[in-house]
């Protein structure tokens, strides 16, 4: 008997979903910061065994839409609902989910929910319990797992329910695939992580990281990225004073792609103005978002 899946993690920004993701997979897949509105896309991580295989999906955080960008990232979202084997639903002890028709269609559906309460390192026993009250009442039929990502608390019983879980079936992917994603993405992710920590209000969230070219070579990667920005002002707090900003971010950010892909790299960036980029259809295109229709 073979068991495979489609677990999709969904539930607010800052929740931690990136990391149960990665704890999950055992590989640095999502975003991971401190800052809110971190995953912008679909991000599939896929662990094989000899008789299962589960595709975890990391959706975007859920947000009240702002800009096209946003609309998107909610589509992408909504669409995780109609697919799933599995929901892994991520909240934390002050949260509750912010998106009503989000939780009904959850509520309503017959797909099997496992609500994860993360950071319980940071709260105290009786406020889990509360928590553990709340959610049960919300939602009867899920499993209630108290956990930490970052403390790697509870991971194992997670993967278990997850296993018992699983629909019959035969894999999905290939056995050795990690992730649906190619390296060109995780390194333009990983250039943004960089953003979202090294700058401060706006700016971070107001760029986007794309690849022009990927040269592989013997022993060394040639790696040239742009980051685009809606407008000169913020071009100019990008770079920074002589350049000093953009390299910091560009020193960083080689030490994680070459930890990543076990290989030395060469990364140049650039810097380009895209006016209102997050509210234009034809550039979240070009940028790779999906339209969630």
């Amino acid at each position: 008997m073979h068991k495979a899946g489609f677990v999709n993690i969904i539930g607010n920004p800052n929740v931690g979903k990136s990391t149960l993701m990665n704890a999950l997979v055992g590989e640095r897949l999502s975003i991971i910061t401190s800052k809110a509105q971190t995953t912008r896309h679909r991000i599939m991580g896929i662990v094989n065994g000899e008789d299962f295989q589960i595709v975890y999906t990391d959706t975007p955080g859920i947000v009240n839409p702002h800009y096209k960008l946003h609309e998107q990232m909610m589509g992408v979202v909504r669409n995780a609902l109609e697919d799933a084997d599995l929901f892994l639903l991520v909240t934390e002890v002050g949260e509750t989910l912010k998106n009503q028709e989000l939780l009904a269609r959850i509520v309503r559906s017959d797909i099997p929910v496992i609500l994860v309460i993360n950071k319980i390192d940071l709260s105290n026993q009786q406020q889990v319990a509360d928590k553990m009250a709340y959610w049960h009442n919300q939602i009867p039929r899920a499993i209630i797992i108290p956990a930490s990502a970052t403390e790697r608390f509870n991971i194992d019983s997670i993967f278990d329910h997850i296993i018992e879980l699983l629909p019959e079936n035969p894999p999905y992917f290939p056995k050795d695939e990690l992730t649906d994603r190619s390296m060109r993405f995780f390194v333009s992710e990983i250039i943004r992580e960089k953003l979202l920590l090294y700058y401060q209000k706006e700016i971070p969230y107001s760029c986007e990281v794309a690849v022009e070219s990927y040269e592989e070579k013997e022993g060394v990667d040639n790696i040239r990225a742009i980051i685009y920005v809606e407008r000169e002002s913020q071009r100019a707090i990008v770079i920074g004073h002589q350049g000093k900003s953009i390299k910091k971010v560009g020193t960083e950010a080689r030490k994680d792609i070459e930890e990543f892909t076990g290989k030395r790299c060469f990364l140049n960036l650039y810097v380009k103005v895209l006016k209102d980029w997050r509210n234009s259809e034809r550039a979240l295109k070009q940028f790779g978002y999906e339209t969630g229709d």
